[in-house]
């Protein structure tokens, strides 16, 4: 277990580059050998590396991250001052208001989440091309195993039709012609040799090879390139300069500004009770907040983008669809993450000549 320890420091911090050192290099820092692994130092490796898939993001917690930005501050503090302040001479919380609140808050979440979950899940696409199964060499012995419990220092077998199911470095035999192209781009098969690494996700089309797994789950080329697509949280120029910015920090402000004049004009000068003070109080908190505008955006966004949607686009972010509408320049390589490799003409623009 200690030296599995040592074997996952040693991958994760890079110490080693596995894919260009020889292989003899590979078995010793693997601590693996062609014999494959036993089961007991897999299961090991597997609780240390965990399993060869891709993690998703907690649907729960993508859901109430879009009741965090400066409006639904507001809003969220209004729903707060309804149900716990104005309690009190004689009168319940102030639940219309309340329920009425919480109804907003939940309708725009749950309109941005559905849209962003269905149209920019581009992880999941990713995922449905990794290897469901493998052939494996555990115990001395070949079989058949779920590709999810693969780990670094694995022996498998590669042959024609086969998904590759982890990075690996091919071992010695017949050269392979790999399809990379939904990684590289490259529109054409590869040679892989002796020695040559091979990634995940690529698609076998001749050959049969074995080869030392070196790379799992998000540790691997693929891996990485789906978490990055997954985990794109950038800010862009709508967040920043229209919405959830400039407009919540100025309702921020002016509601804070205008509240505080409002407690000393009620309390310390007119002395009015309790009660009739916090409902007043809150009727400036709502009637300041634009309490409909998120909904009004997230609806408007999420008709863009269906409409994208149905063109073939990922949409990662609702909000891109106004950056794309005031972009100047795009850059733009010939191919991307997601590629069906397939060349097409179009035959509006041939011309014949005689």
């Amino acid at each position: 277990m200690e030296d599995n320890r040592e074997v996952l420091e040693a991958v994760l911090k890079e110490a080693v580059d596995l894919e260009n050192v020889p292989i003899e290099q590979v078995f010793e820092s693997l601590r693996s050998s062609k014999e494959g692994l036993t089961t007991q130092a897999a299961d090991d490796r597997l609780a240390l590396f965990g399993h060869n898939k891709l993690e998703e993001k907690n649907k729960f917690l993508k859901f109430l991250g879009f009741m965090w930005n400066p409006l639904s501050w507001v809003m969220e503090a209004a729903a707060i001052m309804a149900i716990a302040l104005a309690n009190g001479g004689g009168k319940p919380p102030d639940w219309q208001d309340f329920v009425g609140i919480i109804t907003l808050l939940v309708i725009n979440s749950t309109i941005s989440f559905i849209e962003e979950n269905n149209a920019g899940n581009a992880a999941a696409a990713l995922m449905a091309r990794l290897a469901p199964k493998a052939k494996v060499l555990r115990d001395g012995r070949w079989g058949e195993q779920d590709a999810a419990i693969l780990v670094p220092g694995d022996i498998i077998s590669i042959k024609l039709g086969d998904i590759v199911p982890a990075d690996a470095r091919l071992l010695e035999g017949d050269p392979l012609k790999i399809d990379q192209s939904a990684l590289t781009g490259e529109s054409l098969p590869v040679t892989k040799g002796s020695g040559d690494g091979v990634y995940s996700g690529s698609t076998c089309k001749q050959g049969e090879i074995e080869a030392v797994v070196i790379a799992t789950g998000v540790h691997t080329f693929f891996g990485k390139a789906a978490h990055l697509v997954d985990t794109t949280n950038q800010v862009g120029h709508f967040q920043q300069a229209c919405v959830l910015t400039a407009i919540g920090n100025f309702c921020i402000c002016s509601i804070a500004v205008g509240m505080l004049i409002e407690i000393v004009v009620m309390y310390p000068i007119q002395h009015r009770a309790y009660r009739p003070g916090i409902d007043n109080l809150l009727v400036l908190l709502i009637g300041e907040i634009p309490i409909a505008m998120p909904t009004v955006l997230s609806v408007t966004m999420a008709i863009g983008s269906h409409r994208l949607s149905q063109q073939g686009a990922i949409t990662k972010r609702m909000t891109a669809i106004e950056e794309m509408a005031g972009m100047d320049v795009l850059c733009s390589d010939k191919t991307g993450i997601l590629t069906l490799n397939k060349l097409t003409v179009d035959k509006n623009l041939i011309e014949v000549f005689i």
